[in-house]
């Protein structure tokens, strides 16, 4: 099956890593999820809660998956298999394998929709975009979204298909810089209007009152889209990673890159919509209809519409680029080890099942708009599998892996390897042996209750 002798592609260094693990963490999560759940729960408590999260339960997960992932120089598959061949590390390694083949396709159809309004905004219909009805009369055109789709995906395979140093370091080294810089714009543009003051403080200021239960769960789910943890990339990349890199290092800048952007979604978004409806954040709606509805009219509003929206969806198409290469990588690198198939091969094949499944979400609000899985449209579908369902019994088995099978003590080994310092042992082990395996538990609970309507969210 796997070629022993064959030898493993891997990024040039640091710097490599870092900006391809925040590429592949910097997505559509934090540019259009993350200000809106913000939003809804909180605020500046949201944002705090979150924080002190990622810096506990997304460190944890982080470390380990890089660490399975350099230690065994293999895809999710492999990597658990190496520590021996029970039933539930097979289904552990294929959850976190199997992760990415169906998020890649219905993320794939959220670029399409990006590449459409980039295409707008340059062509000068940034008012058209933003007329009532607009959004809801695109994505019913079946013809129009599955072109979109498709333009989007054979992008992404074609930077898959030139390899790991070639494609994925060279393509993150260019738009990870210039996303940043994108960011720091549009920031300084929205935090400036009239009116976005009350926003920017609604955002940053904690205030407790604001606080529920619910702003915890919400914060501990969003951390898993925005840090890719249990999808398998993390594993993936770290097999790239060449042993004289930190992995405690490369984890904290992993850290601190995808908080800050996600900081700054928040900042681009909340004071601009805030200062647009009056300070009213009901406005903030979920997901699509934020960035592909909201956005567009408060851009409008705005006088410079036109070149804030090409530079606002550039920055967008960036984020869903490097995420769905990552996505995309992840899965064809598990075809590669388990099935010692070829770059080339694997590339076309994740291809075809993308192009398939991606196409019954693209269809789904347009041709096949009648067809529903429990009540849900394919995309809302594949979305609640993976995210609410199957990320979190990844995410589970993980730390069943590391602190049962593996032992936190060969962690630390990897870790350590040449004399690398490991500064948050303590609450890397506590972590991993106790809370991170409740938390996995709550999410999965809630977002299945939610998703049934036993809960409201």
């Amino acid at each position: 099956m796997h070629d022993p002798n064959k030898k493993r592609s891997s990024f040039s260094g640091k710097i490599g890593f870092v900006l391809s693990a925040a590429g592949a963490s910097v997505g559509l999560g934090n540019i259009w999820r993350f200000p809106y759940l913000a939003a809804k729960y909180g605020g500046g408590i949201f944002l705090l809660i979150y924080i002190i999260l990622a810096l506990t339960f997304g460190y944890t997960m982080i470390m380990a998956e890089t660490s399975l992932g350099r230690m065994t120089k293999k895809s999710p598959v492999g990597a658990y298999h190496s520590f021996g061949r029970s039933k539930w590390l097979s289904v552990g390694g294929w959850l976190n394998a199997i992760i990415p083949i169906l998020i890649v396709p219905y993320y794939s159809v959220i670029g399409g929709w990006v590449l459409k309004y980039l295409i707008g905004y340059l062509s000068g219909k940034g008012s058209a975009l933003a007329q009532d009805g607009y959004f809801s009369t695109f994505i019913s055109d079946g013809a129009s979204t599955e072109l979109c789709f498709l333009v989007f995906a054979l992008l992404t395979l074609g930077i898959i298909f030139a390899g790991v140093r070639n494609g994925i370091e060279r393509v993150s080294k260019i738009m990870m810089p210039i996303l940043v810089v994108l960011s720091v714009i549009i920031t300084i543009y929205s935090v400036t209007r009239p009116g976005a003051l009350a926003g920017v403080k609604y955002f940053l200021v904690p205030n407790p009152e604001n606080f529920s239960w619910m702003t915890v769960v919400a914060a501990m789910g969003q951390m898993f889209y925005s840090l890719s943890i249990a999808m398998g990339i993390l594993v993936t990349f770290g097999s790239y990673m060449k042993k004289d890199v930190s992995i405690e290092d490369s984890t904290k800048n992993v850290e601190i890159f995808d908080t800050a952007i996600a900081i700054m979604a928040g900042l681009m978004i909340i004071p601009a919509v805030f200062a647009f409806s009056g300070g009213d954040p009901d406005t903030l709606q979920a997901g699509p209809s934020l960035m592909f509805i909201t956005i567009p009219k408060v851009f409008d509003s705005m006088g410079l519409g036109t070149g804030v929206g090409i530079l606002f969806f550039v920055l967008v198409l960036f984020a869903a680029m490097t995420s769905s290469i990552a996505l995309t990588e992840s899965a064809v690198s598990t075809f590669e080890d388990e099935l010692g198939w070829r770059r080339k091969k694997a590339t076309v094949i994740v291809g075809i099942i993308m192009i398939a499944l991606g196409t019954l979400s693209s269809l789904g609000y347009g041709p096949l708009a009648n067809v529903t899985l429990i009540g849900m449209q394919f995309l809302d579908f594949f979305d609640f599998l993976t995210n609410s369902v199957m990320m979190p019994l990844a995410a589970l088995a993980t730390c069943l892996l590391v602190s049962r099978v593996v032992g936190t003590q060969k962690i630390e080994d990897e870790v350590t390897d040449g004399g690398k310092p490991f500064r948050r042992k303590k609450i890397f082990q506590f972590m991993i042996k106790y809370l991170c395996p409740i938390f996995a538990i709550i999410i999965l609970i809630s977002s299945i209750a939610n998703a049934f309507g036993w809960i409201s969210m």
